[in-house]
């Protein structure tokens, strides 16, 4: 199908937006994106790029051989929280390097290409609804302004405004899990820098380095049941943080004194959509896949979106016809990899004789503890 004299609207700025944004723009497309902040902020910490993910970074052109302001991971090293003790050392996927990223940097890439291929970025455009009409969808924006397109795709996030158009209402179950999110400075770097997974009875805290080392970032989550705002930008008191963890020693200790600024997130879990499109209308990343963040997999899954969307406009021969080959393409992976990512949750908080036995396990398998998850990593959209 030639897209040339389509016109698209993305609704949504993030990672999963633009990048699905730039690869109908360089199909042909004409793209707009309505993001609904009122200016472009760096906001959020750091996330991971593995091997899936990175193949669409360098097919969209985002990034070369050597990705710019990615930092190469080498593995994660696997700890008790009473010292730091390393239980055991996972290297990187076979599939590809592993890149982290601070998702302002990662966003500043994509913006940049997408402005560069042509793509419109409308900013303070909060959408109200979507309607389905015979040819087109009409967006509503919240000041009353009404666009008309061929196709919207929704990007807007786990907590989609648009998603209940083709679901209906759903009530979001909190996981009894709460994230602190922070970045610290620091100086001492590695030849060969890694992520450290830390974990005690009913907590675990993940820490890996950004922008060339001079940053740390943190994420701590830990089990709890006094909450109620399902928020991810919630201020949170740094000294809170060290009280909850405070019996977390070694490495990881030394870095959370050092905190001066945390968020909270608290995980609530929505499933795969059941219905990703209907015709005009399409969800992507996270507004139809939300995931628990415990094999970080959110952006990587948007961005394998993005791409499937697009050969999929290739492919079809109408608009009905792509997004129904883009859902029916998607789904089933989404559903694994959520799912992988759910059962992670249980297996970093282990307490008592079960946590002993398991750390025993990952003594002798951690080395190929990657294999396990080859089907992720080795996954590449774009051949």
């Amino acid at each position: 199908m030639n897209i040339k004299d389509l016109n698209f609207c993305v609704i949504g700025g993030g990672i999963g937006g633009l990048a699905a944004a730039l690869a109908l723009r360089q199909a042909g497309g004409k793209v707009t994106v309505l993001e609904q902040a009122a200016e472009l902020t760096e906001v959020g910490a750091g996330l991971q790029i593995s091997a899936n993910g990175m193949c669409v970074l360098r097919a969209l052109g985002v990034v070369g051989d050597v990705p710019a302001r990615g930092q190469i991971s080498y593995g994660t090293i696997l700890r008790d929280y009473r010292a730091g003790r390393i239980i055991s050392r996972v290297p990187p996927p076979e599939a590809g390097e592993t890149y982290y990223y601070h998702r302002a940097d990662l966003l500043g890439l994509l913006h940049d290409a997408a402005r560069q291929a042509g793509v419109d970025i409308r900013l303070n455009a909060q959408v109200a609804t979507v309607n389905k009409h015979p040819s087109e969808a009409e967006i509503v924006l919240r000041s009353g302004e009404c666009l008309r397109t061929e196709c919207a795709i929704a990007a807007d996030g786990g907590r989609s405004a648009i998603r209940p158009i083709l679901n209906g209402t759903e009530t979001p179950v909190f996981t009894h899990q709460i994230a602190w999110r922070a970045t610290v400075p620091v100086t001492q770097t590695s030849e060969k820098p890694c992520a450290s997974l830390t974990m005690g009875p009913g907590r675990h805290v993940v820490t890996y380095p950004l922008r060339e080392q001079s940053l740390m970032n943190v994420v701590a989550i830990e089990e709890r049941s006094d909450w109620t705002e399902e928020g991810w930008r919630r201020r949170g008191d740094p000294e809170d943080l060290r009280a909850r963890f405070a019996d977390f020693g070694g490495p990881v200790g030394e870095i959370l004194a050092r905190v001066d600024e945390a968020h909270l997130w608290a995980l609530f879990l929505r499933p795969v959509a059941q219905s990703w499109q209907n015709g005009r209308l399409a969800l992507l990343g996270d507004a139809a896949h939300p995931t628990l963040p415990f094999m970080a997999q959110g952006a990587c899954l948007a961005l394998e979106d993005a791409w499937v969307l697009q050969r999929a406009f290739a492919e079809q021969s109408g608009i009905g016809s792509a997004l129904a080959a883009y859902e029916a393409a998607r789904r089933p992976r989404a559903v694994q990899v959520v799912a992988a990512a759910g059962a992670n949750a249980r297996k970093f908080h282990l307490r008592g004789p079960m946590r002993l036995a398991a750390q025993g396990v990952l003594s002798v398998v951690g080395p190929r503890l990657a294999r396990k998850y080859d089907w992720i990593y080795d996954f590449d959209p774009t051949v």
